[in-house]
């Protein structure tokens, strides 16, 4: 397989794309109109964030197999026409998420505890104290939006602290034992760490705005470690001069250009940003909340372990066993007018052991390990269930989702939306010749464990 990289990486990332016997040609300098002139000869193209991949790039990729984006979103791709035209598409998330998390948390201690205003007045031979007086994070409501890999990384990191974590997010049941998922109201009346973590999409572009700002019930601290896009600064700034937010931590900016290598597109610094440099109760960091020694390799990695896993089969053809499909029923999903009484009817009467999301079974699987299924009623208004209109939707849980998903387009079933990643495994969605969705399931079940 032949493999363009496009931009500098870690060096283990060619290492290891050529360890599989993979041939990569490097070139960083080349125009988007000169790389499009060469990329038919490439079954593989690996970026960063240097250019869009559009329409036309991958219409003149006429032998692309797949599109390796080294970080956690993708959306300097056009997603939907790769995917038409049988295009993998391959991110990053797990390797920069603990650095994200990091980050944020980082920050918001240096905010709470002046850190960054007192040491610049420390350098100016001032020494403050009662001006700088801190706030503990202790007793505190965080509210996470987008509850991905990254705000479930910083969850994780809150676990320490005596603090309350909640979240919103477009899925339905993703909160964990870190977090708790609510509604938009609930997080508006509740919080008073605002801390984002979308990807880039037509819902997270402009989110936070003055409209958005003004539903909260008290002032918030706001962190953004997700995309400068989603932030309205003249909004937000006006909301730190009303001290409807208390203060900000700012990893990325709306200024930011696409390739996040640069700050602006021209020499004009707008009045906004002029705010928020000067502001004592702002901290601001170039994009690096992902941006570590450590997360420079695991993002180099973990593409290199994708492309293994998709692409090069190392089992030895004597080891090989027939694929391995279902192994088990991983959930069984319903809709219900009221999933709380539903819930509790069946606690009392049949003595399920219910939690906000259902009710977990565990069992032992072929191999002795541990494994669950999932009981779980849904509000008759779900979209979780869509296209299908069924009450119903039944999770199953597979061996190799990845080769499974390759068989089943070779035999024709439809497969509706994306494979996602989770640290409690991989998803992904059919229709049965009845239309009904159906959820298949990688599971790895240890973290419903600890």
């Amino acid at each position: 397989m032949r493999i363009l990289l496009l931009d500098t990486n870690h060096e283990i990332l060619q290492n290891g794309l050529e360890k599989l016997g993979c041939i990569c040609d490097e070139d960083y300098t080349s125009t988007k109109q000169q790389i499009e002139e060469k990329v038919n000869k490439y079954e593989g193209v690996v970026i960063r964030s240097r250019f869009n991949i559009d329409t036309q790039f991958i219409d003149k990729a006429t032998n692309l197999k797949f599109i390796a984006r080294v970080g956690a979103g993708l959306e300097s791709i056009d997603v939907s026409y790769a995917e038409q035209k049988g295009i993998q598409l391959i991110a990053a998330p797990e390797g920069n998420r603990n650095a994200v998390g990091e980050h944020a948390l980082g920050m918001l201690l240096a905010l709470f505890n002046n850190i960054k205003k007192a040491d610049l007045e420390i350098r100016n031979g001032k020494w403050l104290r009662e001006a700088n007086r801190g706030i503990e994070l202790d007793g505190k409501t965080v509210g996470i939006i987008g509850y991905g890999n990254m705000g479930k990384a910083f969850a994780k990191k809150l676990k320490g602290f005596d603090v309350n974590v909640i979240c919103f997010d477009i899925k339905e049941n993703v909160g964990d034992e870190n977090c708790k998922q609510v509604c938009l109201k609930e997080l508006h009346e509740k919080t008073d760490v605002l801390s984002i973590h979308t990807p880039f999409n037509e819902l997270s572009h402009k989110m936070i705005n003055q409209e958005f700002i003004s539903k909260f019930k008290k002032p918030i601290y706001f962190i953004n470690t997700a995309r400068g896009s989603a932030v309205v600064t003249n909004d937000l700034v006006e909301a730190l001069e009303s001290k409807k937010i208390l203060g900000a931590c700012l990893d990325v900016l709306e200024y930011e250009k696409s390739s996040f290598e640069n700050l602006f597109e021209n020499e004009d610094l707008p009045h906004s940003f002029e705010y928020l440099i000067k502001a004592d109760n702002v901290l601001l960091s170039p994009h690096i909340a992902g941006w570590t020694v450590e997360s420079h390799l695991k993002l180099a990695q973990t593409i290199v372990d994708k492309v293994e896993k998709q692409f090069f089969n190392t089992t030895p053809p004597e080891e090989i066993q027939p694929q391995k499909r279902v192994t088990g029923i991983g959930g069984l999903f319903f809709k219900s007018e009221n999933p709380e009484v539903i819930k509790n009817w069946y606690k009392t009467h049949l003595g399920f052991n219910v939690d906000q999301w259902g009710s977990t079974f565990w069992w032992k699987n072929n191999e002795n390990q541990p494994a669950s299924t999932q009981w779980s009623p849904f509000k008759n208004d779900t979209t979780y269930f869509d296209p299908s209109k069924k009450e119903f939707m039944f999770n199953y849980r597979v061996a190799d989702l990845v080769g499974l998903l390759k068989k089943l387009h070779e035999e024709g079933v439809t497969q509706t939306g994306t494979m996602e990643e989770y640290e409690y495994g991989k998803f992904a969605w059919i229709l049965d010749c009845d239309g009904n969705k159906i959820e298949l399931w990688e599971p790895i079940d240890t973290p419903f464990l600890t």
